[in-house]
This record gives C-alpha cells, structure tokens and sequence, in this order.
C-alpha cells in the first residue's frame, strides 16, 4: 500500500534524521562504555575525576550528573549492563555511600571512608539524577530510592523559618527540593510530600521574594530575614525559580489556595527576571536584585531552565506574555552560534569553551522547541550539536570529569527529537532511526544492516500516565514527549512501500513491536 501522503522528500529527511539520531546515540554509547572502565575496582562505584590522585565519589557531582546518564544510555544501547552494573552501582551507593538514617554522603574510594549526611547531595542526586531516571523510565528501583531519599532528607531538614523547618538557606537545594517533591506528590498520592513542598514554597513566596525586591535570593538568612540580594540565573541558584514555577502549576491543577496567592507574587518575580536579560532575552549569570544589573554579566547556559518556568507559568495561567518571551529568546537563538557558554581550562578548544555549557544550553532550547517549534531555534540546535558531538575525543571521554554524563543527557535528549521518540529496543551500532510526524500520523525509518529486525518501542504520554500531571508543564529534567500512543487506540503499523502490516494497541507498541529495517507508516487504525 503506497501512503501517498509521505512523499519521497518526507523518506530523506527521516533518513536524514536518522543519521543525526545515530550520531548522538553512538556518541553516548562511547562515553558510557569509557567511564565504566574507570569505575571503582573494590565497590563499583564512579569517581568525580579521571586521571587524579584523589578519587571520590560524590552524591552531587558522580551520583547526580555522571550515574543517571549511563543508567538512561545502557537502557537503550546495552540492556545487559543496565540490568547488570547499573544496578550493582545502586546497591554499592546503598551499601558504601548511605547513612543509616537515608541520607548520602561523600564516599573515599581509596581511605574506604563514608563523610557525613549531606543535604546538598540528597538534594542534587534526586533532583537532577534520579529524577531524570524516573521521568524517563518510571518506576524503577531508581524511583524508589528517589522517594525514600527525600523523606529522609525532610526528616532531617534543619533550618528553622516560620513556616517550618527548611532543607537548606540556599535557594539551589531548596528549589531541587521542591521540584522533586511536586513529581512525587503527584506520582504517589502520599501527602507528605506536598505538605513538605508548600513548607519551602511558603517561605519563599511569603517571606524571601516580599521582602527581596520580588525575587528569591542566592542565600536568606530565615532568622534575621535577610539575604545576600542577589540573584543567580544559572545552575546553582535558578533552581528556585524552577520549583516555585511548578508547584504554582501543581497547584493551581489542584485548585489549591496558595494558587490564588502566589499568583501575582510570581508573576512579579518572572516580571522582573525578563527584565535584567538582554535584547534578545537572554539572561545573565548573576544580577543584582534591586537593581537588576548584572552582578556577572556572562550568559547563563542555563537560559531554558528559567524560560520553562516562563513557560510552565503560561501553560497554568494562559497569560500570553510569558508565552511571547518563550518565543522571543528562542528566535534569537541564531545569534549564538559557536558560543562560548563556559570557559574552562580543560576545554579541548578554549574559544568554544567546555561541552558542558552546550550540553545544558541545548538542553535548554529541546525543552522549549518541544512545546514551540521555532525554525531558527531547531536550526540552532542542529548546528550546536554538531560542535557540542565534536568535543568528543577518540577515546570515548571529553574533559576526565562527572559532567560527562550531561553530554549524555543531551545526546539523549536529541535523539528522542530526531526520533520522535521511537527507539529500538535495543540499540546497535549502525541502527539509524528517524521520524517526521504529519499531523497524527508519523512516519518512521530504519536504517541499518539489511537483514535486521527487532522490537521498537514507541513513547507514551507520560506526563499524564506516569507522573499524574493534568497538563504537559516544562519540568526541569524531563524528556520531553514527541509522539506519543494512547494505550488504549488501535494503531496500524504497515510498510510504507508493499504489504506486512500489522496492527496492536499502543500499549503494545510501547511494550516493543518488531520491525525490520525500512520506512514504516503509523497511524490510527480506521
């Protein structure tokens, strides 16, 4: 059955995709398959650094940017590792990283030496490695982990406010904290969590941004109720921004009457970070709360993580405004080719600076173009993948440091873009998939060794099935859903050019139905 409605242009720019998604997938199979040879010999565990006299791993930098991503790699390229290493790492961050009480700490992979609890890295390890593993993966023993950790972290929580006692005085672990919170209220039902998000949300949207020129501080003293006034746009300081932009989402799906209230507290705060960013909305690094000038005036690669609770916020209110200056950062995007987001002495080119600050910027605008599919916003991400895949060196490794793993993220990331989230089920060398999408209808190809065939999964709305959300927000650490099959539709699956088509639920197509090499039309079976 010919499908007229694909044409031969539509075949090559799939084919054209699957290349790019084979780039980023093989690019991240080879860093997976490079640390692993660095892992701990005695308790498998992974170090910060390469190549150093010192070797630790910490819960924040190994646990948090490194772990997560070679967790999310070996579920699509090596299943036989994910099943087998990645959880033996899991129980040896239990068994020689964990203290009785729940809480991690920094391990000495040569004294054989547990630090104290650290709230800094239960924070980190959920927020940005856990959770990315659950966003994507649902509930796996990494979920489970996830949630006991942060009932630990909330029962040792020791910073008194009048709201309660807080994780922290800074505003990074307290918004990774309520970012974590809201995913696990609403994926368990279990009101603790809640309870404890609305704690760290009330001291600041009652206490810091009033009494902080509308915007959270890097540091607030919760008795004197001062702070330092300033604010800090880029990783280690936005994260409370993102937070309070998701439990306002949270509870205005709710209709919780704290929505009514921080309403216009955040829209003040939103207000006035658009404000400090430069003509084409970019932000900067650090600014000063009063006055909004820069206090660092580099660019924050962590530009996107801000806009989508730019985006979130206009997703739970409608306001237009917000959705505008969404649109409006992602046109100017063509401005930053060959950007140098972050300088670093390990970069192997110094002018572009570390892959780590192209890792998180194109992190960044795969959020966004997901929801709004800017053409100068997509050209720049595949102009900046390619320099961002080119810092690759030939042994697998970039720059010998944790921060690998947000290569990974990224590669990932990209990947489900050229694929529309259709990945086999096991990845190989050579295997190119990539799809084009007309309306709901999605063509997909496959390209690799003649004779292949095997099972493809295809992506569900996890948002709604998973993580209980009413609507699709911008989630800081998600992988954003591209095509998604309703579980509970009849899809044909055919050849786009002769016979053997077949036909399942989409549950089963989310399960894994097999495929051979070549173009495959998808579609709701009539």
């Amino acid at each position: 059955m010919l499908h007229s409605q694909f044409t031969e242009e539509h075949v090559a720019k799939a084919r054209a995709k699957g290349e790019q998604y084979h780039a980023a997938v093989a690019a991240a199979d080879r860093v997976m398959h490079a640390w692993l040879k660095h892992a701990d010999p005695d308790t498998g565990l992974l170090p910060n650094h390469v190549n150093r006299p010192v070797r630790i791993y910490h819960p924040h930098d190994a646990g948090a940017d490194l772990y997560p991503y070679l967790i999310l790699t070996s579920h699509l390229t090596a299943p036989e590792i994910y099943n087998g290493v990645m959880m033996d790492m899991l129980r040896a961050e239990l068994r020689y990283a964990t203290h009785p009480n729940g809480m991690p700490g920094n391990y000495d992979l040569l004294k054989k030496e547990l630090g104290p609890p650290s709230m800094f890295g239960a924070a980190e390890y959920a927020k940005d490695g856990l959770l990315a593993v659950t966003e994507r993966l649902g509930r796996t023993p990494w979920f489970y982990r996830m949630a006991d950790l942060m009932t630990a972290a909330m029962e040792n929580a020791a910073v008194e406010s009048k709201h309660g006692l807080l994780p922290a005085k800074d505003s990074e672990v307290n918004g990774e904290m309520i970012q974590t919170l809201v995913r696990l209220a609403t994926m368990t039902g279990d009101r603790r969590y809640l309870d404890w998000a609305r704690r760290i949300g009330d001291a600041y949207v009652r206490e810091v941004l009033p009494n902080n020129y509308g915007l959270p501080a890097m540091n607030w003293d919760f008795a004197k109720k001062a702070g330092d006034g300033r604010l800090k746009l880029r990783d280690h300081g936005n994260e409370i921004v993102v937070g309070l932009a998701l439990l306002f989402a949270l509870e205005r799906d709710i209709e919780g009457e704290r929505s009514v209230y921080y309403w216009p507290v955040l829209a003040r705060m939103l207000d006035r970070i658009l404000e400090s960013a430069n003509p084409d909305g970019m932000l900067y690094n650090v600014i000063d709360a009063k006055t909004l000038k820069p206090v660092d005036e580099r660019l924050s690669d962590n530009w996107g993580y801000v806009y989508g609770a730019v985006y979130t916020f206009y997703q739970a209110t409608g306001e237009e405004k917000y959705r505008a200056a969404v649109r409006r950062v992602l046109s100017s995007l063509g401005k930053y080719r060959n950007y140098n987001w972050e300088p670093s002495g390990n970069a192997r080119n110094k002018e572009l600076g570390s892959f780590d600050g192209y890792a998180d910027s194109l992190e960044s605008a795969l959020y966004l173009i997901n929801r709004e599919p800017v053409p100068a916003a997509m050209d720049w991400v595949d102009s900046e993948m390619k320099v961002m895949l080119g810092m690759q060196r030939a042994d697998g490794m970039l720059e010998d440091w944790y921060g690998e793993g947000n290569f990974n993220r990224t590669a990932l990331l990209y990947a489900d873009w050229k694929s529309e989230g259709v990945h086999p089920v096991h990845w190989r060398p050579g295997l190119k998939v990539g799809a084009i999408r007309e309306g709901e209808r999605l063509l997909v190809s496959i390209q690799g060794p003649a004779d292949w065939r095997g099972p493809v999964r295809f992506d569900v709305a996890r948002h709604r099935r998973w993580l209980n959300f009413r609507r699709n927000y911008v989630r800081l650490n998600e992988f954003p859903e591209w095509f998604t099959v309703d579980e509970n539709t009849i899809y044909r699956v055919s050849p786009r050019n002769g016979s053997g088509a077949l036909e399942g639920l989409g549950s089963e197509l989310a399960a894994g139905v097999e495929l051979r090499a070549g173009e495959w039309v998808v579609e709701r079976a009539r």
